[in-house]
């Protein structure tokens, strides 16, 4: 019989993280396209009042790994919202685009 231990250690990963990666890229909007054999989701960052927005990272996936990737996004959020609260799904936002009214000076 194999030794436990020996197979978790087998399985592990080591995953390095580039220390320009972990600063992060703020996005505030996705596009997520897909064909038959993968899905393209597209990071955008919308700025008030600018109607051009870049994308600043893409993510293409296969499929298994989308359906994956919704579960632990969908399990990350309830434990969130366990610890936190209820996060409020704010769909009829008036301004989407503008992020609000214009300033009035």
């Amino acid at each position: 019989m194999a030794d436990p231990q020996n197979i978790e250690q087998q399985n592990q990963i080591n995953i390095e993280l580039p220390e320009d990666i972990a600063e992060g890229i703020y996005s505030n909007f996705a596009i997520i396209a897909h064909s038959n054999q993968e899905f393209i989701i597209d990071y955008v960052r919308l700025m008030p009042g600018i109607p051009k927005a870049k994308v600043k990272a893409r993510i293409v996936l296969t499929p298994q790994h989308a359906k994956r990737f919704i579960r632990a996004l969908a399990d990350n959020l309830k434990k969130y919202e366990q610890q936190f609260g209820v996060i409020e799904d704010n769909e009829n936002i008036p301004y989407p685009m503008g992020f609000g009214p214009p300033a009035q000076a």
